[in-house]
């Protein structure tokens, strides 16, 4: 299945969905509060109705899971083999806030691992994708771009711009017993992910809740850098990465490197 989905089209169908998500950037835009007191704007729709329908015109086998879309339930979605995870907005508070840190997510998942990930940062300009066996790429640049030689003098960690937990803090705070000098940045969406893949971060450390959605397509281009997502599990000796298609959709905590 995986050799027959072309990446160039999934990149095509993100840009598509970010031009439109840009036209109502450019505007004064109305904002809603879901059942979950998350916000939801007129670009979470257009983007998720671009994505969806476009997707299921070239894959209409292949089954959608999106953060916009109907929760499907675990009876019917335990049993997929492949499926895309879509997060039409991540970020949706940067979008709001209009700093350009929000991405287009759109993820294939091979039963629970991420094996396809296209991210687009509309306003930035960055598009990041990548393909189980092919590589992970920024703006056509082969991912890792750096590569830290000396984690034992400095670490770079990447923390979430609107999600810093205290715990987070405490993980952050507690690598300075193994490394000289730490840098710390923050950054929204799954930015923080790619930054990681791209060696601009080492460390991603996220002890507070995300969605599947949220991290999926990033993960996948994580994993195809060379580094890893994995749960975090500080009493454990065991490094076990992120799963997805989970009966609850809520990731664990996790740490990215």
């Amino acid at each position: 299945m995986l050799e027959t989905i072309d990446l160039d089209a999934v990149v095509a169908i993100a840009q598509k969905a970010g031009d439109a998500i840009m036209d109502v950037y450019e505007k004064d835009f109305g904002v809603e509060y879901k059942d979950d007191k998350s916000p939801l704007t007129e670009a979470d729709t257009l983007s998720n109705e671009i994505i969806c329908s476009a997707l299921t015109a070239l894959y209409p086998q292949i089954p959608l899971m999106s953060e916009e879309n109907k929760e499907v339930p675990f009876e019917e979605r335990k049993g997929w083999e492949y499926y895309w995870c879509i997060d039409p907005i991540d970020g949706t508070k940067e979008f709001i806030k209009k700093n350009g840190e929000f991405t287009v997510n759109i993820a294939l998942i091979h039963k629970d691992s991420p094996v396809l990930g296209v991210v687009y940062a509309p306003a930035l300009g960055d598009m990041y994708k990548a393909k189980k066996g092919e590589g992970a790429f920024k703006n056509g640049q082969s991912l890792p771009l750096k590569r830290n030689l000396t984690p034992e003098m400095y670490l770079n960690v990447v923390a979430s711009k609107s999600h810093l937990s205290e715990e987070t803090q405490a993980f952050i705070d507690a690598l300075a017993k193994t490394t000289e000098e730490i840098h710390q940045v923050s950054k929204g969406s799954s930015l923080k992910l790619c930054m990681v893949a791209e060696g601009e971060a080492d460390v991603y450390p996220r002890l507070a809740p995300t969605m599947e959605w949220d991290t999926a397509a990033a993960d996948a281009v994580v994993r195809e850098s060379g580094k890893m997502t994995y749960q975090y599990q500080p009493d454990s000796e065991v490094e076990v990465p992120m799963v997805y298609n989970k009966e609850n959709l809520l990731n664990p905590w996790f740490v990215v490197k």
